[in-house]
C-alpha cells in the first residue's frame, strides 16, 4: 500500500484510527477459550466489528510470540484474513525489530514478504545498515521509533547530543538512508508537545501515534501540532478498544468504542 492509498481510505473512512490487535488470552471473552484457535477467533470477530471504522490493524508480535507455534499460527491467520477480506486496511506489525544487516534482511524478509504485512516497527539504536534491509521492499514501509510514550524515553531519546536532542538526529540522519522515502515514524502521544519540531524535521512522513487514551495522550493535541497536508497520521488504540468487554458483547463493545474515536477523528479531518 503507498502513503497515498493509506491517505485515499483516511478520507474516505474518515478516520485514522488505528487498532492494536494485543491478544491476551487472560483478558479475552472465557467463552472463546473453547475454539481451536482463541487468538484468531478473538481477532476475527473484532476485525469484523470494527473494519469499517479504523484504516489500520497493529499486531504487537510479543502477544503472538509469547504463546509459540500456536501464536504464530493466529498471526499468520489474522494477516490472512486481512489481506484476503479487507486488502484496503493498512497492517504493522509491531515487532521492533533492528540488529545488524544480514539478520534485519530475514526480520524484513519474514514480515514483509513471507507474512505480507505492509510494515513493520524497527529499532534504530544501530544505525543505517540494520534499518536499510527493511527500506528495499517495494510499496512497503518501515515504522522508526523515534520518541516514543514510555516514561523511559528521556533516558535517551531526549538526550542532547552536540547540542542537539537524540530524537532530532535520528530523524534528520534516517532522511539520508536509502529508499528513505519508506520511512513512518513512531512518536507518542503523551509527546504532543514535540509534535512541532518533529514536522519541521519531516513535514509530510506518516506518524505512527500510541498512547491516545489508556496512557494520558490527548487527540485534540496530536492533531493540532501533527497532522500534515496528507493527513500524515495513525493513531494507535488498543486496550481501550479491544478489551472494552469481557463478555458475549466483547465485539460491539469494541466498535462502539472505535466508533466514538472515529468521531472525533471526523471532526479533526474537518478541522484542518
Amino acid at each position: 500500500m503507498t502513503t497515498q492509498q493509506l491517505t485515499e481510505q483516511i478520507r474516505k473512512k474518515k478516520s485514522f484510527l488505528c487498532i492494536g490487535l494485543d491478544v491476551d488470552l487472560n483478558k479475552i471473552p472465557k467463552h472463546l477459550l473453547t475454539e481451536e484457535d482463541p487468538i484468531f477467533a478473538f481477532n476475527k470477530a473484532i476485525i469484523d466489528a470494527t473494519h469499517h471504522l479504523c484504516v489500520a490493524y497493529k499486531p504487537n508480535t510479543a502477544f503472538y510470540e509469547a504463546y509459540g507455534l500456536k501464536g504464530w499460527k493466529a498471526l499468520e491467520k489474522t494477516i490472512m484474513y486481512l489481506n484476503v477480506k479487507h486488502p484496503e486496511i493498512f497492517t504493522i506489525a509491531d515487532a521492533k525489530r533492528g540488529d545488524i544487516g544480514n539478520t534485519s534482511r530475514m526480520y524484513a524478509k519474514a514480515f514483509l514478504e513471507d507474512l505480507e504485512f505492509d510494515s513493520v516497527t524497527v529499532a534504530p539504536y544501530m544505525g543505517k545498515d540494520s534499518v536499510e534491509p527493511f527500506l528495499e521492499f517495494k510499496n512497503k514501509h518501515t515504522i522508526l521509533l523515534a520518541l516514543t510514550s514510555n516514561a523511559g524515553a528521556f533516558d535517551f531519546q531526549t538526550l542532547s547530543v552536540n547540542q542537539k536532542e537524540l530524537y532530532k538526529q535520528v530523524l534528520e540522519t534516517s532522511k539520508t538512508w536509502e529508499n528513505s522515502e519508506n520511512l513512518m515514524y513512531v512518536v507518542g502521544a503523551t509527546k504532543a508537545e514535540y509534535f512541532a519540531d518533529i514536522r519541521n524535521i519531516i513535514p509530510e512522513a506518516f506518524l505512527l501515534v500510541p498512547g491516545v487514551g489508556a496512557q494520558g495522550g490527548n487527540l485534540q493535541d496530536v492533531c493540532k501540532y501533527g497532522m500534515s497536508s496528507n493527513v500524515g497520521l495513525l493513531v494507535n488504540s488498543s486496550r481501550g478498544i479491544i478489551y472494552a468487554s469481557n463478555r458475549g458483547d466483547f465485539a460491539q463493545a469494541a466498535a462502539q468504542k472505535a466508533e466514538d474515536l472515529q468521531k472525533d477523528m471526523a471532526q479533526e479531518l474537518i478541522k484542518y
